[in-house]
């Protein structure tokens, strides 16, 4: 940085000298010349200052402040050799008086752009609570000398003024977005995630609070992102948990303003680490995002199976492998907060369970069945085979103890069993939203998910979370049915009827919408939309709940339980005929007709699609006839709104033609 500042400021230098020398040599405006001059040393002094301070000036007012320095000093020398004209260049050279006073303002003020840049790049604890004033430059903008203070103050100031100045930077991000994307092009994104590693716990918080403000279009997305705020979000998800809040909260609004930083984020461990924050206190975690209970258990117990081949030893090593106590153990000593002491301890309870077992191998060698001489002496020759192999596998894991335990994902999250209640609810909150827009539209973080116990939290939380933790996790859900809506594999995977996070799933969005709680009603309905081809030709019970929201109801509930109840009854579905007679069998027909005849846009559309595909699916119903269905179907066919797509008039065509042709049959008693 500080040689290509250099660089940047050799121009104007030597720009300034020629002007100082080419100033003596003036033959006419001599005084004028020399008051140019004077200005132009001065202006000289602070420049060779500024190179000498390259290295802690802050590069993007210096590129600005330098560019119009240059255009000023250019005008100046060109004034200048006017001046040294002699003879008919002198006399056909006309040089107006104002023209050395508009110059030497402009001077005037790159001096000032110049001393603002050097106070502005001095750290904030050698200017002596020194103002630095409006530079000139930014006298057609204010804000941006204001943004440029700030950056400067986090660049090069200390640990609490950095702090300050995120903190100036989160209120000019939240006032306006032209404020946030000045911030980003003035480069100040480096330095806050440079705060948000290096400062305590509420720069930490201004910085995080500050980059979610910034990503508010693709573009700005975009761009922090390759600064790297993946890698430090995911480092702070194992830190402190307000800290992780707001961390949560800014991947969110990331996420939510550009798709493409989902990878980049799921590349660093931010999935699981949010998983587990929804697994804690809500549910067993999943081992997967947990250190495992068994994971170097079993390295053991796999050599006293491996030299244990007699039937007789069997019952020796599943006793051994249901010791719970030991594992639980095991675990609660890795994952209990510790400092420099934590390899010490892990060696420690090794050491401790590899005895006990090695001890509980010989105990139960003795209690084992009575056997011949011959039989025990060799059994006691494999029990001392095991404890030097038990001794060497000890040996070796201290070896590589620091490797696995850093390794693993969700060992660092620290201490968060003593945060305070109010603070475990937000993290659940912003960690359920921050994967609602991590997961949309993406199958293999859906996928991820879906393999972890997530749904089961996802669940749990619908039915005991706050309102916001509620919201927050009936939207994530939402998300990961849309996903699972067009994938068969994640489908099958996720979401089979016999899987108890599913099954735990459905039961609580059919709550929801028996009970129309207002916040949740319309992420539910969508989900179980998503899920229609997952359930079997009995699972009827989310049919009449939906009919029921197609009466005497907001127009975006009808509508949305109008587009569920489509993905039963449409063709996609497997059971269409079965639905579509339970559908009908729960009133479908006597609701949608009057939405078809008098419903809004919005609820006019869908609507009118489910009745063609009752009509369609089936036209053998009495109450197809009853409910006058054909007669819609025909009225409907005069309406331009409901005739504009090319699928719905084929829909219409195809479902009028088979009631006509059932309704004919049955007037010529045929059935």
């Amino acid at each position: 940085m500080a040689d290509i500042v250099k660089e940047i400021l050799s121009k104007p230098i030597q720009c300034a000298d020629e002007i100082i020398k080419s100033a003596d040599q003036a033959n006419s405006f001599r005084q004028e010349c020399l008051e140019i001059k004077a200005r132009t040393e001065k202006l000289l002094g602070l420049l060779r200052q500024a190179a000498r301070a390259s290295g802690d000036l802050y590069d993007r007012p210096t590129r600005r402040i330098i560019a119009d320095l240059e255009e000023v000093l250019d005008k100046a020398l060109g004034l200048i050799f006017k001046c040294r004209a002699n003879g008919l260049r002198r006399v056909f050279t006309i040089i107006p008086p104002a023209a050395f006073r508009k110059i030497s303002q402009q001077l005037e003020n790159s001096m000032g752009d110049v001393s603002w840049l050097l106070r502005v790049s001095t750290p904030v604890d050698d200017r002596d609570d020194e103002y630095l004033g409006l530079p000139p430059i930014a006298a057609n903008e204010p804000i941006l000398c204001l943004i440029w203070e700030q950056i400067a103050t986090l660049s090069a100031g200390s640990l609490e003024d950095r702090t300050d100045a995120a903190a100036s930077l989160v209120s000019l991000a939240r006032d306006n977005d032209r404020y946030g994307s000045l911030i980003i092009e003035e480069g100040g994104v480096p330095p806050l995630l440079k705060l948000a590693k290096e400062a305590r716990l509420d720069g930490q918080e201004n910085a995080a609070r500050a980059i979610g403000l910034l990503g508010r279009d693709p573009e700005s997305v975009e761009t922090i992102v390759n600064a790297g705020v993946c890698q430090v979000f995911a480092k702070i998800l194992k830190g402190h948990m307000k800290v992780q809040v707001l961390v949560a909260w800014a991947v969110s609004e990331l996420a939510a303003h550009h798709r493409k930083c989902q990878d980049p984020f799921a590349q660093t461990n931010a999935i699981p680490l949010l998983v587990s924050h929804l697994a804690f206190e809500t549910i067993q975690e999943h081992s997967k995002y947990t250190i495992p209970t068994t994971k170097d258990s079993v390295s053991m117990l796999s050599l006293v199976v491996a030299s244990s081949n007699s039937k007789k030893n069997k019952n020796i090593g599943e006793r051994w492998t249901g010791n719970k106590d030991d594992g639980s153990q095991f675990q609660s000593h890795i994952r209990s907060p510790t400092d420099n002491k934590t390899t010490i301890q892990m060696h420690a309870v090794v050491a401790n369970t590899i005895a006990k077992n090695s001890s509980m191998l010989q105990t139960g060698t003795t209690q084992g069945q009575s056997q011949p001489q011959g039989n025990g002496a060799n059994r006691n020759m494999k029990t001392n085979h095991q404890n030097h192999q038990l001794q060497d596998n000890r040996r070796h894991q201290h070896k590589h103890k620091h490797h696995k335990v850093s390794a693993l994902p969700g060992s660092s999250i620290k201490r968060r069993e003593f945060e305070d209640p109010a603070t475990k609810v937000q993290m659940k909150s912003m960690a359920a939203r921050a994967l609602r827009y991590l997961c949309a539209g993406n199958l293999t973080i859906c996928r991820s998910i879906t393999e972890s116990r997530a749904l089961l939290c996802l669940a749990a939380l619908l039915e005991k979370g706050t309102e916001e933790v509620k919201y927050n996790s009936a939207m994530a859900l939402m998300e990961i049915t849309g996903v699972a809506d067009k994938d068969a594999d994640l489908r099958r995977s996720a979401f089979k009827p016999t899987a108890p996070a599913a099954k735990a799933v459905v039961d609580q969005f059919l709550r929801i919408i028996k009970n129309e709680e207002p916040e949740l009603l319309i992420p539910s309905i969508r989900s179980i939309g998503n899920l229609s081809r997952t359930f079997r030709a009995t699972e009827t019970r989310f049919i009449g709940p939906l009919v029921c929201l197609l009466e005497d109801r907001e127009p975006e509930v009808i509508a949305e339980a109008a587009r569920a109840l489509n993905k039963f009854a449409g063709p996609d579905n497997f059971l269409h005929d079965t639905h579509c007679k339970s559908i009908i069998d729960a009133g479908g027909t006597k609701h949608l007709v009057p939405l078809v005849y008098f419903g809004e846009q919005m609820v006019q559309i869908p609507s009118f699609m489910l009745l063609c595909y009752l009509a369609m699916h089936a036209p053998e119903s009495e109450t197809i006839a009853q409910d006058d269905v054909l007669i819609v179907l025909e009225w409907s066919t005069k309406q331009s709104n409901l005739m504009q797509d090319e699928d719905i008039e084929t829909l219409v065509f195809e479902s009028k033609k088979r009631v006509e042709l059932y309704q004919s049959r049955v007037s010529k008693g045929y059935h």
